[in-house]
């Protein structure tokens, strides 16, 4: 019965930023890895950023230096600060997780949340 819910997209005009925010909801007993994967129209879903429980984290060599995800651990929450932002970045971005409930351990992912980068 896990949910993770995004919000933070919108327009916005290149050099700007946006701060997404997902939380994760449910029968969670632990969340190992909390991260943001972004989508462009016809292109591959790819990895932007991944924080694991002990907190280290990896980014997408195209993000480095402009994203900063953070993790909440208190609210299930993940952040994703975008900074700069460039038309490249324009995409659908999905919140992930790697969860255990009562019955499994599963991948779990948002409904994803817009994010367009232009004048």
């Amino acid at each position: 019965q896990v949910q993770l819910v995004e919000s933070g997209g919108g327009l916005v005009q290149p050099g700007g930023s946006l701060r997404l925010s997902c939380a994760a909801s449910g029968s969670i007993f632990s969340i190992y890895a909390m991260g943001w994967y972004r989508q462009a129209p016809g292109k591959q879903r790819e990895l932007v950023a991944r924080i694991i429980k002990d907190g280290t984290t990896n980014y997408a060599d195209s993000v480095k230096g402009r994203f900063t995800i953070s993790r909440d651990n208190a609210k299930n929450t993940v952040y994703l600060q975008m900074n700069s932002l460039k038309p490249e970045d324009t995409a659908v971005y999905y919140c992930n997780a790697l969860i255990t409930t009562t019955t499994m351990t599963d991948d779990y992912w948002g409904q994803g949340t817009g994010v367009t980068v232009s004048s």
